[in-house]
């Protein structure tokens, strides 16, 4: 897909890399970068991966079905909960309390999501 094509050279550009630079820290080819780049193979889920690690943005983003490099997720961030509810000071506390990483009430929400999916 040329929205793919597109969005893994302009990640690369926005870092000045080149494709040999690229290569190297993926493990691949410059050749397979240049075919990646240009639309002539899909990389592998693997490399889809990597990118989206190394460049911190979405797979979404990356597929060209968004054009927010942070993706849907971004929206439920602790920051972003708490704008959308500061209107309601103890339900902007609240969210506070179990989103705020580091918070006792964040740990205790980690942990009964854990348990909550079969985990222990």
């Amino acid at each position: 897909m040329k929205a793919i094509a597109k969005r893994l050279k302009t990640l690369r550009n926005k870092l000045g890399y080149s494709q040999s630079e690229l290569a190297k820290m993926i493990g691949v080819t410059q050749a397979s970068i240049n075919r990646y780049e240009n639309d002539q193979v899909t990389p592998p889920p693997e490399t889809f991966l990597w990118y989206a690690d190394y460049f911190g943005v979405s797979l979404d983003y990356i597929y060209g079905r968004i054009d927010d490099p942070q993706g849907a997720s971004e929206k439920h961030t602790a920051n972003a909960l708490k704008d959308q509810f500061s209107d309601d000071e103890k339900l902007r506390k609240f969210v506070e309390f179990c989103f705020e990483p580091g918070t006792s009430g964040n740990d205790r929400l980690k942990e009964v999501i854990v348990e909550m999916l079969g985990g222990k």
